[in-house]
């Protein structure tokens, strides 16, 4: 009798424990597995079998990613058209299919090296368009424009691919079959690709996950957008904005339908993207960061974007300031966003008036009298002062003034400012009253790059 009741306690507390774990097992998500579709081409099968082998970090990324969910493999992507400029032929052996279904031949698929906006266009379309009219996918040609390093040769190749063109990007090439080293590994906004479009949406959308969540948060505009001269996510960190962010990330919703993103429903201050590049209100999505900016505080005078030479904005920025606006009054009000622009404005007016324009036509004058030479820029101390004026504090104290950021409007800022301008006067009027020219350095570091403009962007020079 009792052993009996021992079974029968054993086994209630068996199935007590087995109905608990069930119960339990309901809380965790399943294990994702991964099943070809029958509309699976057999390429694409042998890609992703293949893939799962030699590359499993870029396997994995895929699976977990909605290209993966509707059916979307390597492919769809990456298969180029027979004769195009960016097929890897260093591919070949990988793609001579074997034992194919139906009795098909053996026969390779041409690959491109490099996904580019053009292809992502044929599942994005709008998208693409917008891209290709923004600062960003033209940021090569605008630099290549205006940038003194550049187009002076005062920096080395290698200097240039690690450092400018790593954000900017490079003008791909193609050598014996593969990514000419001396273009790749680059993912930059501007980048040229061979196919002629422009830029790389694996910039902000890293492959092969290319999570919208990604590209929705700040650390991911951090990549370039950084450092002395545009430093917009440690100003953003610096204001309420950013700090609200820290405080409550975690809630955030990130994974947000496409278009659907809610200030006060998914997050609770903007992020870089909620701003410049999220529907919001009545304000659509855009992939246009050159929208809803109604002031350019990257140039070394402020100007309007459609006043921007290198690449004029086909906007008009009243448009687009209302269009801000109206993103500002999911959270704030009409005279919080008011007195905000009203700041940002006089800042601009004071930057230009005060600081800069005084400056150049101080520098301008030197020129005039051969004080200081125009062979090249930054071989002489008063250029590189008058840089980074404009390039480093004058950008800080605009752009602390338009995102918020106190100690960047001001000790980053126009502090600065005021240092660096009375030191370039000063130096500037001792070398006009003694007729004296400026000192050249005999000897400026690694200035060894081509000075010659990419054919590919303004033709044969």
């Amino acid at each position: 009798m009792y052993r009996k009741v021992t079974f029968t306690l054993v086994a209630a507390f068996a199935v007590i424990a087995l109905t608990a774990l069930a119960a339990g097992a309901q809380n965790f998500p399943k294990v994702r597995e991964l099943r070809m579709d029958r509309a699976t081409p057999p390429q694409g099968t042998a890609c992703i079998e293949c893939h799962k082998q030699e590359t499993p970090g870029i396997f994995a990324d895929w699976a977990m990613s909605r290209h993966a969910s509707a059916g979307i493999t390597c492919l769809d992507c990456h298969q180029a058209q027979p004769g195009e400029g960016d097929i890897s032929t260093s591919h070949e052996k990988y793609y001579s299919m074997g034992n194919l279904p139906m009795g098909e031949k053996q026969y390779y698929v041409p690959v491109a090296a490099a996904v580019t906006p053009k292809d992502c266009s044929r599942c994005h379309p709008d998208e693409a368009k917008q891209y290709s009219k923004s600062k960003h996918a033209n940021t090569l040609e605008i630099i290549w424009k205006i940038d003194p390093w550049l187009n002076g040769g005062m920096n080395s190749e290698n200097e240039r691919k690690t450092g400018c063109f790593y954000c900017h990007g490079t003008v791909l090439k193609m050598k014996d079959g593969a990514l000419d080293k001396d273009t790749w590994p680059n993912v930059g906004v501007g980048r040229l690709n061979m196919d002629g479009s422009l830029g790389s949406c694996t910039s902000c959308h890293t492959r092969h996950r290319f999570a919208v969540m990604e590209a929705r948060k700040p650390e991911t505009c951090g990549q370039c957008h950084l450092g002395p001269d545009h430093p917009q996510i440690e100003i953003y960190n610096e204001s309420k904005h950013g700090d609200i962010y820290q405080a409550f990330k975690q809630e955030y919703n990130f994974d947000s339908a496409p278009g659907a993103w809610t200030p006060g429903v998914d997050y609770r201050a903007p992020t870089c993207a909620s701003c410049h590049m999220s529907g919001s209100g009545n304000v659509a999505t855009t992939h246009d960061v050159t929208e809803r900016i109604s002031w350019e505080t990257q140039a070394p005078l402020t100007i309007r974007p459609s006043e921007f030479k290198p690449l004029p904005a086909a906007t008009d920025w009243k448009v687009e300031r209302d269009k801000m606006k109206n993103i500002c009054s999911q959270c704030h009000g009409q005279a919080w966003i008011d007195d905000f622009y009203t700041q940002l404005d006089t800042s601009v007016e004071e930057y230009n008036e005060v600081y800069f324009k005084p400056a150049k036509k101080t520098l301008d004058e030197l020129y005039e009298k051969g004080l200081l030479d125009k062979t090249k820029f930054f071989d002489e101390h008063l250029e590189v002062r008058f840089y980074e004026l404009w390039h480093h504090e004058g950008r800080r104290a605009r752009m602390g003034t338009a995102m918020m950021a106190p100690d960047y409007a001001w000790w980053h800022g126009f502090y600065e400012c005021k240092h660096h301008y009375n030191q370039f006067m000063e130096e500037a009027r001792h070398l006009i009253d003694t007729n004296t020219k400026a000192y050249r350095y005999p000897d400026f570091p690694n200035a060894t790059g081509s000075t010659t403009r990419p054919v590919q962007i303004f033709g044969k020079q």
